[in-house]
């Protein structure tokens, strides 16, 4: 079985799909953490792949972890705490990276339930989609463990720090509205719609020079951490750049021909 479906439309929308609905789209398991990596680096490197549209197959956008391989000896739980540590780190830790570390923006589409990790995974997106019957919980702590894959610093940025307290603290499900409200989610669709609602989004960004797209993204992304005058310093270096590119170049051009036109 393919764990994760990856297709390119002629827009340049990559579908990701997870593929595991018998676990409920569980990604703490090495095989599926290693078929995201593949299908994210595949996109990355396609020069025809714009935006990334992130879903999971059956009710459940991702269940997160697999319980019935957490016990003791099973999965990420090594009988040495050390090699636990490990686990994490050189598996489901290396999805934040692997999304941190992107140019193309990444579209979640939920669903159905995001727990866990699941929750964690839809928060790497740059943006998210929930379908009405999409749930969202922070639940590490109601079977006795934390945010093992950056939820702790993934959560807070977009919630906010007392809300994803709230969130991390109780593990309670909060709904598709309480999620809009929250800003956890930008927007909520009827089910049948979630779909055709994320691709018009993405087709929409894809329509966009695709350079500037990617330098969008990553600024976006580093200028959270970053200071005012370091977030201008590399703006400057990316303006540069994006000015001597021909979509810049070709855009331009249209619009003063399409202004003159109308004048």
């Amino acid at each position: 079985m393919t764990l994760v479906r990856s297709a390119r439309d002629e827009q340049g929308v990559v579908t990701l799909v997870l593929n595991d609905p018998g676990t409920r789209n569980a990604i703490s398991g090495l095989p599926m953490v290693e078929a995201l990596l593949a299908a994210l680096s595949a996109a990355e490197a396609d020069p025809e792949a714009r935006v990334i549209v992130l879903t999971g197959e059956g009710p459940a956008f991702s269940s997160g972890g697999n319980l019935k391989t957490m016990g003791p000896g099973q999965g990420l739980v090594d009988d040495l705490p050390a090699r636990t540590r490990q686990n994490y780190r050189a598996g489901i830790q290396r999805l934040p990276l692997a999304f941190e570390a992107l140019e193309l923006p990444v579209i979640a589409a939920v669903n159905g339930p995001a727990v866990g990790a699941g929750c964690d995974l839809a928060l790497m997106c740059d943006i998210r989609i929930a379908a009405a019957s999409a749930r969202f919980a922070e639940s590490f702590v109601r079977i006795g463990i934390v945010p093992g894959d950056g939820g702790a610093w993934l959560l807070p940025r977009v919630v906010g720090f007392a809300k994803a307290s709230e969130m991390a603290l109780t593990g309670d499900m909060i709904d598709a509205d309480e999620a809009l409200r929250i800003g956890l989610v930008s927007r909520v669709v009827a089910d049948a719609a979630l779909m055709d609602e994320a691709m018009a989004l993405a087709r929409r960004i894809a329509a966009n020079p695709p350079h500037a797209v990617r330098m969008t993204r990553r600024l976006l992304r580093q200028a959270t951490g970053q200071s005012l005058s370091a977030v201008l310093d590399m703006s400057a270096a990316m303006q540069a750049l994006a000015h001597h590119t021909e979509d810049y170049r070709a855009t331009l051009t249209r619009m003063l021909e399409g202004r003159g036109a109308r004048g």
